[in-house]
């Protein structure tokens, strides 16, 4: 039995700690404290970490988690000293009974990776912040080329994926895609949902890639309304590319 538990970090980061029988790992630790406490009150066997990327807010709890506990740390190749199993795109691993893929999904930072497991039909992804619900992250490193052909991977994964992304930005996200595509009326059904939940207390995740497809602008760049909302702001052609182009920089600037 696989569960998968939120742990909020900072402001709106998520660490996720998964279980089974054989233990738990966590993915992003941004920082180390609210696991640790887990840790103690609930007995817990902690096994390894996983890493999408190298930024502060998903890896600041790693030294003080690898000095107490001797886990195995699968991450990209980056400054990440603590990282004990570099992985990369295509490679697989399996921790606690789970099969992951690895999946290089640059354009957020050049090392970001994501971390897909079929899960015996009811497939998980952890994705960090490459794609997020009703969003995709900012991009630092890459560029938008690498990030278009990032989500376009993700796309291409079974729609029943369940998505755990990095951070609670699922509200402002949905405000967001409304303005680009205002009458689609299951994207104002997920954000009347959204808008009902505290979630501070209840978290908008997991989303999936069904709902996504239906809901999140980025993954629709092919959609005729959105071209051509985009085309009339911004007069780019009907390209999708041109269109995710533009619609990322509306959205850095909103």
């Amino acid at each position: 039995m696989l569960s998968v538990e939120p742990i909020k970090a900072y402001e709106d980061n998520y660490i996720w700690l998964v279980t089974t029988n054989e233990g738990s790992i966590a993915i992003d630790p941004g920082e180390s404290s609210k696991i640790i406490k887990l840790i103690d009150e609930k007995k817990i066997d902690l096994k390894g970490i996983l890493v999408t990327h190298h930024h502060y807010d998903h890896t600041n709890g790693i030294k003080d988690l690898s000095d107490r506990f001797e886990i195995d740390i699968y991450g990209p190749k980056n400054n990440i000293v603590e990282i004990n199993k570099s992985v990369q795109d295509s490679d697989r691993i399996s921790i606690l009974g789970i099969e992951f893929e690895v999946m290089a999904v640059p354009g957020h930072t050049l090392d970001h990776i994501a971390f897909y497991s079929f899960n015996e039909n009811m497939p998980i992804l952890f994705c960090g912040d490459t794609l997020f619900s009703a969003g995709c992250g900012r991009i630092f490193e890459g560029t938008y080329k690498q990030m278009f052909s990032s989500l376009n991977k993700l796309s291409s994964l079974p729609k029943n994926t369940k998505i755990y992304c990095g951070h609670e930005y699922t509200l402002s996200n949905l405000k967001f895609a409304i303005e680009v595509d205002s009458e689609n009326q299951d994207l104002l059904d997920e954000f009347d949902r959204v808008n009902n939940l505290n979630t501070s207390i209840n978290p908008s995740l997991p989303s999936t890639l069904e709902k996504e497809l239906k809901i999140n602008p980025f993954l629709r760049c092919d959609n005729v309304s959105i071209k051509n909302k985009i085309n009339e702001k911004f007069n780019v052609s009907d390209n999708d590319f041109e269109t995710f182009t533009a619609l990322r920089e509306w959205k850095d600037n909103y």
